[in-house]
């Protein structure tokens, strides 16, 4: 897959003249060994990018690390990453943690040599993770307990040495510490004793001699260093709110170590911008174990200068409840970030990344040579999706011009060692939930709750009731999709593409019509009804599935009797169904690639119309004008489709004749003659006016606005 090196609509992050949020921050400026000011010279803010799956936090990390590597200290770490969901094959579960492997890994990062200045050595982490580690060595073999403490101990080794020399030094202390844990005497204590000895070295430097005794400050330690590291061990053993313990100490350790690098050198030798911690996919063991360590001690007066920048699935953790909350354009020239003394979590800053805009995925797309309207036609699909947006170009580049559905439905090659699959596949495997995939296909047809209970109960697994549409709908919002009255799933662009799923899941689209006709059931009226409150939302599934004449008559024959607003609202969301491929006249599915709405549209089909056996006493041209404005509607509003410019002229003329036709609601109609089609061009959802404002129209919430 193509990589967009620049990346677009995230230059606050980046930039340098002026100096964007990062090279503020660390102070370097991004692909060079040149100092910028500190925008937070004593305590800084910890970072959270914000945002739903797709909208790039990932290529943000990824750029950020590739911006610093090799100028200051940088680790980056993906806490989905199966290095952190279980122990290693033979290690006790006891003494390993998400938390314990990431500082590790995070320190081997951080101790890679940088421009003007040589490896960062950990000794209390070091000794720390040592001690960890031990305690799970109760029936290890000698040989992989030399193994565990190696990796660890070459977090000691400063690089100064002569060749290879500190390998066998570490290889040396690994055997004394794997013979003493393996020896007579009590395992644990053996193990910290001959680790606190190697420190203590008289080749060792002596500041690490100062570090060996860094561990007596641990609570209850009696100021000995080895009795901390004990408590230590015991305490991570313990599990629960005693390993968190263990976990904040280790954490705190990792920062000392970083502090003690960059202080006590002489001004030459001053090491150029702060060290730099990523954290991908933050909201995910040991993210938590990561960032609130950090966020307590910083409240409680423990200061450090490393930059943490993390990226996080949506933004409700309760932990992060008083951070600071900016958009990345509102922080791209200062950050005006403030903590309160009172709240460890105000020490983080949440940036929520925004969509990106029509000129940034033009500038995407335009990389390829493509059709002059696809940038624009990927846009109002994707919303400005990230990870949509890139993936939809791809396929362009590789199947050639072709129409938004085709492109989804295509195979997209992304790695050259597999086989390519469809891109509408790919991308659900990135914005949703992989283990929810199934259900949330089914419920993406579902308004509400009730209804998507009732798709539960026809076309999912019978241990899937409602308490677990209700944590799904928890799970959405913990993801940072919107919530969106009327939708089950608030994402146009998550919807428009579970539902194409749900439309491909068999060949004769069988689980399709299943799921529209369960919720035409679902919303017929009941027979003592005085009123049919859920007709829209029938009439909404009976058009999915192709079937226009009830729609057409219910818009008929309440064009008089409702109020203007709520017609036009009815008229919008029924006209929303999802549309993939032409039905006939009886609904069932046309094999060419033909869509007839434009065609009813424009009134092309009115001579060969059969009037409906409905039609009694209403009026034949009011149903044909009804009738092409459906399919208008319909087809202008479809995030697959072009706006077709001659049906946005024909949605024009035809609202326009409508407006004559009913004196009360003339000013209304008027004005949805003017805005809709101006929308419908420019990608937005439909307006329904509104005498005493100017905004969406939207006013009563039902969300319907949504296309």
């Amino acid at each position: 897959m193509r990589v967009h090196r620049q990346l677009h609509g995230r230059g606050a992050l980046f930039d340098t003249d002026p100096a964007g949020l990062a090279p503020r921050l660390v102070g370097l400026r991004p692909h060079q060994h040149r100092a910028t000011a500190f925008e937070h010279p004593q305590e800084l803010p910890f970072v959270v990018l914000t945002g739903s799956r797709g909208r790039g936090k990932s290529a943000v990390l990824g750029e950020l690390r590739e911006a610093y590597k090799g100028h200051t200290p940088v680790a980056l770490i993906d806490c989905e990453a199966a290095e952190f969901a279980a122990p290693p094959a033979g290690r006790d579960a006891e003494a390993w943690s998400p938390v314990s492997q990431a500082l590790l890994v995070i320190a081997e990062q951080l101790a890679e040599p940088v421009t003007g200045a040589g490896r960062i050595i950990f000794p209390r982490l070091m000794s720390g993770l040592v001690a960890v580690a031990a305690g799970g060595w109760r029936d290890a073999d000698s040989e992989r307990i030399r193994r565990e403490v190696e990796r660890i101990l070459l977090l000691n080794e400063s690089g100064s040495w002569i060749a290879g020399f500190a390998g066998r030094w570490a290889g040396r202390v690994a055997a004394n510490v794997a013979a003493a844990a393996t020896g007579t005497g009590p395992l644990l204590s053996s193990a910290i004793e001959a680790t606190l000895e190697s420190i203590s070295d008289s080749f060792v430097h002596r500041r690490q001699q100062r570090a060996a005794t860094w561990w007596r400050d641990y609570p209850n330690a009696s100021r000995n260093a080895r009795r901390g590291l004990m408590l230590l061990s015991g305490h991570f053993r313990a599990g629960g709110t005693s390993r968190d313990h263990a976990e904040r100490h280790l954490v705190r350790a990792l920062l000392a170590d970083l502090t003690d690098a960059y202080t006590g050198m002489l001004p030459r030798m001053q090491r150029l911008g702060r060290p730099l911690v990523l954290v991908d996919n933050a909201q995910s063991a040991p993210g938590p174990g990561l960032t609130d360590p950090v966020l307590r001690d910083r409240s409680e007066g423990i200061a450090d200068q490393v930059v943490f920048i993390t990226a996080l699935r949506g933004e409700s953790r309760p932990a992060l409840r008083n951070a600071v909350r900016h958009t990345l354009p509102e922080v791209a020239r200062r950050t005006d970030w403030t903590p309160d003394p009172a709240s460890p979590s105000s020490r983080a800053l949440l940036v929520s990344l925004p969509p990106l805009s029509a000129d940034d995925t033009l500038h995407i797309v335009d990389e390829h040579p493509v059709p002059p309207q696809l940038p624009h036609a990927i846009h109002r699909l994707t919303g400005g999706n990230p990870l949509g947006t890139v993936l939809l170009t791809e396929s362009a580049a590789q199947n050639g011009t072709a129409s938004l559905g085709e492109l989804l439905t295509s195979d997209v090659r992304l790695h050259e060692d597999r086989d390519g699959r469809p891109a509408y596949v790919e991308l659900l495997d990135r914005l949703v939930p992989a283990e929810r995939l199934e259900e949330l296909t089914v419920l993406a047809a579902a308004h509400d709750h009730d209804s998507a209970t009732a798709l539960a109960e026809a076309l999912l697994p019978d241990d899937f009731g409602p308490a677990d549409v209700r944590a799904l709908q928890t799970r959405l919002v913990q993801e940072g999709l919107p919530e969106v009255p009327g939708r089950f799933v608030g994402d146009p662009f998550v919807r428009t593409l579970l539902l194409l799923r749900l439309h491909h899941r068999s060949a004769d689209h069988g689980r399709w019509r299943e799921a529209h006709e369960t919720l035409i059931a679902h919303y017929a009226p009941p027979p003592d009804a005085s009123d049919d409150a859920g007709a829209r939302y029938r009439l909404h599934h009976e058009l999915a599935l192709g079937a226009t004449e009830s729609a057409v008559a219910h818009l008929r024959d309440t064009f008089t009797t409702l109020d203007t607003r709520t017609w036009l609202r009815t008229l919008r969301f029924v006209a929303s169904a999802p549309y993939f491929h032409a039905h006939d006249a009886e609904g069932h599915d046309f094999d060419a690639r033909d869509d007839r709405r434009a065609a009813i549209a424009l009134g092309h089909t009115d001579a060969v119309q059969r009037m409906p056996d409905s039609l009694v006493d209403a009026d034949p041209a009011l149903h044909l004008r009804i009738r092409r404005l459906l399919h208008a509607v319909w087809q202008l509003t479809d995030p697959l489709a072009l706006p077709d410019p001659k049906v946005c002229d024909r949605l024009r003329f035809e609202l326009e004749q409508l407006s004559n036709l009913r004196p009360a609601g003339n000013a209304l109609l008027w004005r949805a003659s003017r805005d809709w089609p101006e929308d419908a061009l420019a990608g937005r959802p439909l307006r329904v006016p509104d005498d005493e404002d100017d905004g969406d129209g939207d006013s009563d919430g039902d969300g319907e606005g949504e296309a």
